[in-house]
């Protein structure tokens, strides 16, 4: 073919961007499960990962291993704000996701549809803002004095550290973004799901930079609170981007029509409170058990581990936690058929995404091991960190079961809850003071990994015949 007297190149039939070439990244994204949410979250999640060598790299070059232990052990204190979230922010998502399958929310902001539901949406809004105004005030009084009490009674031998600022910051930032967090809560259950995530993203990449630039100062102690101040300029931006919907929402009447809080918010919400709770027993008492029988260097490598493991976990997540919005809409129109199918399929997609994600970085850590001793000696031996790991894959299993039921405005795993972390607990007070590091570990594998697994599966399989109604049987389920 000739244009302007030069002939033009021929293209391949399936060059990037022709049919052909779509339809098989097409496939190749039905198999895996990605979408738009997907994509932002894995990108936020897989930033942060990709970060967190980075942040340990350099934690490594300017951090001395006692000042690791202080480090990680801020952010497992700075956790306690659960106690003061009580899991709300997740009821907030469920309770908008349901109202808003009976409305339309237009891009602009505008909303139609059911005017009852108008009504009961805006009622969840202006209900999460007055609770999180009063929680950021309480945790705020709650959380400073707390670490300074902590931190007076178990200090460390050796180079005093200077850790009052840092963890004034840390507590002080982090109370900015406890005012925030529920407002993305409630915007991905009005199906905002990619933008939230896409908002995450960038709340990574800002308080990822802000660390490193503390770290670099050799101001490492405060890269805590750097994190998070990062997310929240990130998170207050992207809020005000959505206040024509958010505004007009806090501005409305509500008088009849009204999310009631003894009725409907209350029996869900002190389940989750619980369930969230334990969790920290479960997932956040690691760090400060071992930092006051062990010391600050043996807590600095939990610390490390941990946070390497979670990082992984949280990635695999993503397939689960974007479909929370999508779960409770379907739950809300009797659609258990497309939601079993959903389901399924994005349980095996995570799962087998991170069993293979797992083996790569158990291979990789092994090569450190063998290459870089010293950095190798900042996290877990590889037996214990390879427990982590397969710990990390059983929760992952409970977290996806727990969020399809809860999917249903209930909280079923409250029994589960409590057990794993009253067991979880107990062994990590008995462990970490008499066999250290490894005694936490193998005792968190047990009772979180193997009973857990097993108690929440058993509740998932129950519950599930229970509320849909059908007999979990050969032939008649898809479990």
């Amino acid at each position: 073919m000739m244009e302007n007297g030069t002939e033009r190149p021929a293209i391949p039939l399936e060059a990037e961007g022709s049919p052909a070439t779509r339809t098989r990244f097409s496939r190749f994204k039905h198999a895996i499960g990605l979408d738009r949410a997907i994509a932002f979250t894995v990108l936020g999640r897989g930033w942060s990962s990709v970060a967190g060598i980075v942040t340990v790299l350099l934690i490594a070059r300017f951090l001395t291993p006692a000042e690791q232990g202080y480090y990680y052990t801020f952010s497992s204190l700075v956790a306690l704000q659960i106690i003061f979230e009580l899991g709300f922010s997740f009821v907030i998502l469920q309770l908008a996701a349901h109202e808003r399958a009976h409305l339309t929310i237009q891009p602009s902001g505008s909303i139609t549809g059911d005017q009852i539901a108008h009504s009961r949406l805006a009622s969840v809004l202006q209900k999460a803002v007055r609770w999180y105004s009063v929680g950021a005030v309480l945790m705020a009084l709650g959380l400073l004095p707390s670490g300074f009490y902590f931190f007076h009674t178990h200090r460390q031998p050796g180079v005093p550290v200077s850790w009052q600022l840092p963890w004034m910051a840390a507590v002080l930032a982090a109370t900015v973004t406890f005012q925030i967090d529920p407002l993305f809560a409630f915007l991905e259950g009005c199906g905002q799901i990619h933008q939230v995530a896409r908002m995450r993203l960038t709340q990574a990449i800002a308080g990822s930079l802000m660390a490193w630039t503390a770290l670099i100062l050799h101001h490492g102690l405060f890269a805590p609170a750097m994190i998070i101040a990062g997310q929240a300029i990130a998170g207050m931006y992207f809020l005000y981007t959505r206040r024509r919907l958010l505004l007009p929402l806090l501005r409305h009447k509500t008088t009849v029509h009204i999310v009631s809080w003894t009725n409907e918010i209350w029996p869900f919400q002190w389940r989750i409170a619980i369930s969230w709770l334990c969790g920290y027993f479960i997932f956040q008492l690691f760090n400060p058990v071992l930092f006051a029988y062990q010391g600050a260097t043996v807590a600095g490598q939990m610390g490390m581990s941990l946070t390497v493991a979670s990082a992984l976990g949280s990635v695999a997540l993503s397939w689960m936690n974007t479909k929370a919005s999508p779960f409770g809409a379907l739950v809300a129109r009797r659609e258990f058929a497309t939601l079993d199918s959903l389901f399924f399929r994005t349980l095996w997609q995570s799962a087998l995404l991170l069993a293979f994600s797992a083996l790569v970085l158990l291979l990789g850590i092994a090569l450190v091991t063998h290459r870089l001793p010293h950095l190798a000696a900042r996290i877990l031996p590889l037996p214990l960190f390879a427990l982590l790991l397969a710990t990390t894959f059983c929760n992952h299993v409970i977290f996806s079961e727990a969020l399809y039921l809860r999917a249903h405005k209930r909280e079923p795993f409250l029994p589960v809850s409590i057990a794993v972390g009253v067991l979880t607990a107990s062994s990590t007070f008995l462990a970490g003071r008499y066999y250290g590091a490894q005694g936490v570990t193998i005792g968190y594998f047990f009772t979180s990994g193997i009973f857990g697994l097993a108690y929440g599966t058993y509740t998932f399989i129950t519950k599930r015949q229970q509320w849909h109604g059908i007999s979990i049987s050969r032939g008649n389920s898809t479990l």
